[in-house]
Protein backbone atom coordinates (compact mmCIF):
# COMPACT_ATOMS: atom_id res chain seq x y z
CA UNK A 1 0.00 0.00 0.00
CA UNK A 2 1.12 3.58 -0.57
CA UNK A 3 -0.16 5.07 2.69
CA UNK A 4 -3.22 7.30 2.83
CA UNK A 5 -4.22 8.12 -0.75
CA UNK A 6 -7.86 8.94 0.03
CA UNK A 7 -9.07 12.08 -1.73
CA UNK A 8 -9.73 14.56 1.08
CA UNK A 9 -12.17 17.46 0.65
CA UNK A 10 -10.34 20.79 0.38
CA UNK A 11 -12.35 22.23 3.26
CA UNK A 12 -10.93 19.55 5.56
CA UNK A 13 -7.32 20.51 4.75
CA UNK A 14 -4.94 23.06 6.24
CA UNK A 15 -3.99 25.83 3.80
CA UNK A 16 -0.19 25.91 3.65
CA UNK A 17 0.22 28.64 1.05
CA UNK A 18 -2.03 31.08 -0.76
CA UNK A 19 -1.37 33.21 -3.82
CA UNK A 20 -3.87 36.06 -4.03
CA UNK A 21 -4.62 37.86 -7.32
CA UNK A 22 -1.11 37.31 -8.70
CA UNK A 23 -0.14 39.31 -11.78
CA UNK A 24 3.18 38.85 -13.58
CA UNK A 25 4.15 41.10 -16.47
CA UNK A 26 7.17 40.78 -18.75
CA UNK A 27 7.16 44.16 -20.43
CA UNK A 28 3.94 44.36 -22.43
CA UNK A 29 3.25 40.63 -22.02
CA UNK A 30 1.01 39.59 -19.12
CA UNK A 31 2.02 36.02 -18.24
CA UNK A 32 -0.22 35.74 -15.15
CA UNK A 33 -3.48 37.64 -14.92
CA UNK A 34 -5.05 37.72 -11.45
CA UNK A 35 -4.33 34.15 -10.36
CA UNK A 36 -5.53 33.08 -6.91
CA UNK A 37 -4.44 29.65 -5.70
CA UNK A 38 -4.41 27.76 -2.41
CA UNK A 39 -1.93 24.97 -1.69
CA UNK A 40 -3.11 22.61 1.03
CA UNK A 41 -0.94 20.54 3.33
CA UNK A 42 -0.69 16.88 2.37
CA UNK A 43 -2.40 17.42 -0.99
CA UNK A 44 -1.41 16.46 -4.52
CA UNK A 45 -2.44 19.31 -6.82
CA UNK A 46 -2.41 18.76 -10.58
CA UNK A 47 -1.50 21.83 -12.67
CA UNK A 48 -2.47 21.57 -16.33
CA UNK A 49 -2.59 23.82 -19.37
CA UNK A 50 -1.26 24.14 -22.89
CA UNK A 51 2.17 25.55 -23.70
CA UNK A 52 2.15 29.27 -22.89
CA UNK A 53 -0.80 28.95 -20.50
CA UNK A 54 1.21 30.36 -17.57
CA UNK A 55 2.05 27.13 -15.71
CA UNK A 56 5.82 27.67 -15.73
CA UNK A 57 5.50 31.31 -14.68
CA UNK A 58 3.18 30.34 -11.83
CA UNK A 59 5.54 27.59 -10.66
CA UNK A 60 8.55 29.93 -10.82
CA UNK A 61 6.62 32.51 -8.81
CA UNK A 62 5.86 29.92 -6.12
CA UNK A 63 9.50 28.77 -6.15
CA UNK A 64 10.98 32.27 -5.86
CA UNK A 65 12.45 32.58 -9.38
CA UNK A 66 10.04 35.43 -10.14
CA UNK A 67 8.52 38.10 -7.95
CA UNK A 68 4.93 38.96 -8.89
CA UNK A 69 4.22 42.34 -10.46
CA UNK A 70 1.29 42.61 -8.06
CA UNK A 71 -0.69 40.42 -5.69
CA UNK A 72 0.23 38.71 -2.43
CA UNK A 73 1.93 35.46 -1.49
CA UNK A 74 1.06 34.05 1.94
CA UNK A 75 3.04 31.12 3.33
CA UNK A 76 1.94 29.53 6.63
CA UNK A 77 -0.10 32.63 7.42
CA UNK A 78 2.67 35.17 6.77
CA UNK A 79 3.28 37.35 3.69
CA UNK A 80 6.50 36.45 1.87
CA UNK A 81 8.58 38.03 -0.88
CA UNK A 82 11.39 35.71 -1.98
CA UNK A 83 14.63 37.20 -3.28
CA UNK A 84 15.32 33.99 -5.18
CA UNK A 85 14.98 30.17 -5.20
CA UNK A 86 17.53 29.75 -2.40
CA UNK A 87 15.35 31.75 -0.01
CA UNK A 88 12.27 29.78 -1.10
CA UNK A 89 14.15 26.54 -0.37
CA UNK A 90 14.95 27.81 3.12
CA UNK A 91 11.18 28.15 3.60
CA UNK A 92 10.62 24.54 2.51
CA UNK A 93 9.76 24.97 -1.18
CA UNK A 94 11.61 22.66 -3.56
CA UNK A 95 11.38 22.06 -7.32
CA UNK A 96 12.11 18.87 -9.26
CA UNK A 97 12.66 20.15 -12.80
CA UNK A 98 11.95 18.10 -15.90
CA UNK A 99 15.66 17.70 -16.69
CA UNK A 100 16.19 16.68 -13.00
CA UNK A 101 19.51 18.62 -12.84
CA UNK A 102 21.46 15.57 -11.70
CA UNK A 103 24.96 14.46 -12.70
CA UNK A 104 25.25 11.16 -14.56
CA UNK A 105 28.89 10.60 -13.55
CA UNK A 106 28.15 10.78 -9.79
CA UNK A 107 26.58 8.32 -7.39
CA UNK A 108 23.05 8.61 -6.04
CA UNK A 109 24.37 9.83 -2.70
CA UNK A 110 26.66 12.43 -4.29
CA UNK A 111 23.70 13.78 -6.26
CA UNK A 112 21.45 13.91 -3.20
CA UNK A 113 24.03 16.07 -1.39
CA UNK A 114 25.18 18.04 -4.45
CA UNK A 115 25.82 21.59 -3.22
CA UNK A 116 25.01 20.53 0.36
CA UNK A 117 27.91 18.16 0.99
CA UNK A 118 28.74 16.99 4.51
CA UNK A 119 32.37 17.42 5.55
CA UNK A 120 34.64 15.91 8.21
CA UNK A 121 37.92 17.11 9.65
CA UNK A 122 41.09 15.16 8.86
CA UNK A 123 43.98 16.90 10.56
CA UNK A 124 44.10 20.45 9.18
CA UNK A 125 41.88 19.57 6.20
CA UNK A 126 38.17 19.13 5.56
CA UNK A 127 37.16 16.22 3.32
CA UNK A 128 33.86 14.85 2.09
CA UNK A 129 32.12 12.65 4.65
CA UNK A 130 30.94 9.92 2.30
CA UNK A 131 29.96 7.61 5.15
CA UNK A 132 27.43 10.07 6.64
CA UNK A 133 26.11 11.10 3.22
CA UNK A 134 25.63 7.46 2.18
CA UNK A 135 23.89 6.65 5.47
CA UNK A 136 21.49 9.61 5.22
CA UNK A 137 20.78 8.89 1.54
CA UNK A 138 19.98 5.27 2.41
CA UNK A 139 17.52 6.46 5.08
CA UNK A 140 15.73 8.72 2.58
CA UNK A 141 15.53 6.04 -0.11
CA UNK A 142 14.09 3.69 2.52
CA UNK A 143 11.48 6.31 3.49
CA UNK A 144 10.55 6.59 -0.20
CA UNK A 145 10.53 2.78 -0.52
CA UNK A 146 12.90 3.11 -3.47
CA UNK A 147 15.33 0.35 -4.42
CA UNK A 148 17.95 2.98 -5.29
CA UNK A 149 21.23 2.50 -3.40
CA UNK A 150 23.55 5.34 -2.36
CA UNK A 151 26.57 3.95 -4.26
CA UNK A 152 24.67 3.39 -7.55
CA UNK A 153 25.91 5.51 -10.46
CA UNK A 154 23.17 7.68 -11.96
CA UNK A 155 24.33 6.90 -15.52
CA UNK A 156 23.16 3.31 -15.03
CA UNK A 157 19.76 4.20 -13.59
CA UNK A 158 16.27 3.99 -15.06
CA UNK A 159 14.08 7.08 -15.40
CA UNK A 160 12.17 6.10 -12.27
CA UNK A 161 15.36 5.73 -10.23
CA UNK A 162 16.58 9.12 -11.43
CA UNK A 163 13.33 10.67 -10.22
CA UNK A 164 13.88 8.98 -6.85
CA UNK A 165 17.31 10.64 -6.60
CA UNK A 166 15.85 14.07 -7.46
CA UNK A 167 13.02 13.61 -4.96
CA UNK A 168 15.45 12.41 -2.26
CA UNK A 169 17.36 15.67 -2.66
CA UNK A 170 14.22 17.61 -1.71
CA UNK A 171 13.92 15.59 1.49
CA UNK A 172 17.25 16.78 2.90
CA UNK A 173 15.80 20.10 3.98
CA UNK A 174 12.48 18.65 5.17
CA UNK A 175 10.57 20.39 2.40
CA UNK A 176 6.91 21.34 2.76
CA UNK A 177 5.96 21.99 -0.87
CA UNK A 178 7.49 20.08 -3.79
CA UNK A 179 6.80 21.24 -7.34
CA UNK A 180 7.32 18.49 -9.93
CA UNK A 181 7.69 19.48 -13.57
CA UNK A 182 6.57 16.71 -15.96
CA UNK A 183 8.08 13.88 -13.86
CA UNK A 184 6.60 11.11 -16.03
CA UNK A 185 7.55 12.51 -19.44
CA UNK A 186 9.64 10.21 -21.67
CA UNK A 187 9.81 7.21 -19.31
CA UNK A 188 8.37 3.70 -19.61
CA UNK A 189 4.97 2.58 -18.31
CA UNK A 190 6.62 0.65 -15.47
CA UNK A 191 8.73 3.66 -14.52
CA UNK A 192 5.64 5.90 -14.59
CA UNK A 193 4.02 3.63 -12.01
CA UNK A 194 7.18 3.86 -9.89
CA UNK A 195 7.20 7.68 -9.99
CA UNK A 196 3.48 7.93 -9.17
CA UNK A 197 4.07 5.63 -6.20
CA UNK A 198 6.84 7.97 -5.01
CA UNK A 199 4.45 10.94 -5.27
CA UNK A 200 1.86 9.08 -3.20
CA UNK A 201 4.47 8.36 -0.54
CA UNK A 202 5.40 12.03 -0.39
CA UNK A 203 1.75 12.85 0.28
CA UNK A 204 1.59 10.12 2.95
CA UNK A 205 4.50 11.88 4.70
CA UNK A 206 2.49 15.13 4.80
CA UNK A 207 4.12 16.96 1.88
CA UNK A 208 2.20 19.15 -0.53
CA UNK A 209 2.97 18.17 -4.13
CA UNK A 210 2.20 20.25 -7.21
CA UNK A 211 2.30 17.99 -10.26
CA UNK A 212 2.76 19.86 -13.53
CA UNK A 213 1.84 17.43 -16.27
CA UNK A 214 0.38 16.98 -19.73
CA UNK A 215 -0.44 13.34 -18.95
CA UNK A 216 -4.13 13.24 -18.09
CA UNK A 217 -4.12 9.64 -16.73
CA UNK A 218 -1.37 10.50 -14.23
CA UNK A 219 -3.20 13.56 -12.94
CA UNK A 220 -6.48 11.71 -12.51
CA UNK A 221 -4.74 8.75 -10.85
CA UNK A 222 -2.85 10.53 -8.06
CA UNK A 223 -4.14 14.11 -7.68
CA UNK A 224 -6.70 15.33 -5.17
CA UNK A 225 -7.42 18.53 -7.10
CA UNK A 226 -6.78 19.88 -10.60
CA UNK A 227 -6.11 23.48 -11.62
CA UNK A 228 -6.25 24.43 -15.31
CA UNK A 229 -4.48 27.48 -16.73
CA UNK A 230 -5.22 29.17 -20.06
CA UNK A 231 -3.65 32.38 -21.37
CA UNK A 232 -2.35 33.37 -17.93
CA UNK A 233 -5.67 32.87 -16.15
CA UNK A 234 -6.91 30.14 -13.86
CA UNK A 235 -9.99 28.74 -15.62
CA UNK A 236 -10.71 25.83 -13.26
CA UNK A 237 -9.91 24.70 -9.73
CA UNK A 238 -11.81 21.51 -8.91
CA UNK A 239 -11.60 18.35 -6.89
CA UNK A 240 -10.62 15.47 -9.17
CA UNK A 241 -13.83 13.59 -8.38
CA UNK A 242 -15.87 16.57 -9.61
CA UNK A 243 -14.17 16.80 -13.01
CA UNK A 244 -13.26 14.50 -15.90
CA UNK A 245 -10.50 14.18 -18.52
CA UNK A 246 -12.99 15.39 -21.13
CA UNK A 247 -13.78 18.53 -19.16
CA UNK A 248 -10.11 19.30 -18.52
CA UNK A 249 -9.29 18.80 -22.21
CA UNK A 250 -12.06 21.24 -23.09
CA UNK A 251 -10.74 23.78 -20.59
CA UNK A 252 -7.19 23.48 -21.91
CA UNK A 253 -8.25 23.96 -25.54
CA UNK A 254 -10.83 26.67 -24.84
CA UNK A 255 -13.80 24.58 -25.95
CA UNK A 256 -15.00 25.09 -22.35
CA UNK A 257 -14.38 28.63 -21.09
CA UNK A 258 -14.44 28.02 -17.33
CA UNK A 259 -15.54 25.45 -14.74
Amino acid sequence: MFGNTTKVPVGAMTVLARLENIVKDFGAVRALDGVTLEINQGEILGLMGDNGAGKSTLVKTIAGNFQPSSGSYILEGKPVVFSGPAEARRHGIEVVYQDLAICDNLTASANVFLGRELMRQVGPFKVLDHKRMNARSAEIFKELKSETRPADLVVRMSGGQRQAVAIARTRLARSKIVLMDEPTAAISVRQVAEVLALIRRMKAQGLSVILISHRMPDVFEVCDRVVVMRRGRKVADKMIGQSSPEEVTGLITGAIQTA
